[in-house]
């Protein structure tokens, strides 16, 4: 049977772009489509100002599909782990914990990058692979799958046939709903302030997560911005209080985040405009369906605590080129997606109740519970055993 392609990729953000060079790199014929064409300047309207810590096991599998050499100059090494209670009555630290990746290993935990950077590396390492057709401001519209092929409806009426479909469509995934997988979704009623920061005090490549209430406030290292010392920040709050947020005028908003980060780094001058988004999770019920892979957002979404993320989707990546590789004449049948769906979805499943009792525990206002948390935290995080375990664990590696 003649296919239009090996894989069919419905998704164009840093996930299903990063899909596309893995699986064009190994040999297989990728077509990649996305409704919006990849926004890669930082300043661009629009741009995603939001970063990506990619961690220690994910950078064997972006040198195999040459991304890793695009991204090393720009990438801040994350040598620390810094976490920080603020629950007091005021705002400043009354219990500090740090995770140092020397414990573990001799690599950083793991390497900062703004996604707007990832974007526009990865759309130019797409360009040298003649075995990927990326096509942004095309969409899906329709899936209709059958035992030995998949065809995809495209907003610009084409329709393509392929051996995989892979779902990096996001939350809302047309594909994921066109094969009928029903997800299950929280909401917090919170919301995510994203941003760059410049300050006096030098990161030293600690990446800091300060909670107090709302949220965890985050400043994770990146590269100096104009001669000064850089950070990217994401600020949780209720959803009410960060809109107002949003609303504030630089100067009044300058003067917010420098309290909330507890003046660790000075203070904190704003670097890049504001982003809002909410915040929820969500987990696939299957995922995996006829001729059809989901990864990424269409799979599951946690809010972002602990650099989860993206190396869950890379994770899912890694496993899913793995099975393809073992049978490339079993790519896309019913052995290789269920497989697929039986090697990721207990680690999916753990991840995302994870972090959702981290970050439940990080919105608490009431003061006893915010001591209880404190106290929490203090005593968990002092035992050494405890504390490798936790590092090994967040890196995926146990």
């Amino acid at each position: 049977m003649d296919f239009d392609c090996d894989i069919l990729i419905s998704g164009g953000g840093v996930a299903g772009l990063t899909a596309a060079a893995t699986f064009g790199a190994a040999g297989f014929r990728v077509i990649c489509v996305d409704p919006t064409p990849p926004v890669t300047e930082r300043d661009a309207e629009n741009s995603d100002l939001r970063t990506t810590a990619i961690l220690q096991p994910a950078r064997a599998l972006l040198e195999q599909s040459g991304l890793w050499e695009r991204y090393a100059p720009y990438a801040a090494p994350l040598q620390i782990m810094r976490i920080v209670d603020a629950g007091g009555e005021i705002a400043e630290p009354r219990v500090v914990r740090e995770f140092n990746a020397a414990d573990i290993s001799d690599q950083p935990f793991g390497w900062n990058l703004p996604n707007w950077l990832l974007r526009r590396e990865l759309v130019a390492r797409l360009g040298d692979l003649d075995t990927v057709d990326f096509r942004p401001g095309t969409g899906t519209r329709s899936l209709f799958t059958r035992e030995g092929e998949a065809r995809v409806g495209l907003s610009d009426g084409t329709r393509l046939s392929a051996r995989l479909v892979i779902a990096c469509d996001g939350r809302g995934s047309p594909m994921r709903d066109a094969a009928g997988i029903d997800v299950h979704t929280r909401r917090y009623g919170q919301k995510a302030l994203a941003f760059a920061v410049t300050h006096p005090i030098p990161h030293e490549n600690v990446s800091t997560e300060i909670h107090r209430t709302g949220g965890p406030f985050t400043l994770v290292p990146l590269p100096d911005h104009e001669g000064r010392p850089s950070s990217a920040v994401v600020w949780m709050e209720e959803g009410p209080k960060a809109q107002d947020l949003l609303a504030l005028d630089t100067g009044a908003f300058e003067a917010a985040m420098s309290e909330r980060s507890c003046h660790l780094f000075g203070p904190l001058t704003l670097a890049s405009r504001r982003t809002i988004w909410p915040i929820i999770s969500q987990e696939a019920e299957r995922l995996s369906g006829e001729r059809l892979a989901l990864m990424a957002e269409a799979a599951h979404v946690v809010p972002p605590i602990g650099a989860q993320g993206l190396n869950m989707s890379l994770a899912d990546l890694r496993c899913l080129l793995d099975l393809a590789r073992a049978r490339p004449e079993g790519l896309g049948d019913r052995a290789m997606l269920e497989a697929y769906h039986r090697a990721r979805h207990n680690d999916v499943r753990l991840r995302v109740q994870g972090i959702d009792l981290l970050n439940r525990a990080s919105m608490v206002s009431a003061q006893p519970l915010r001591d209880l948390r404190a106290k929490g935290l203090d005593a968990l995080y002092a035992l050494a055993p405890v504390r490798k375990t936790l590092m090994q664990m967040g890196l995926g590696v146990r």
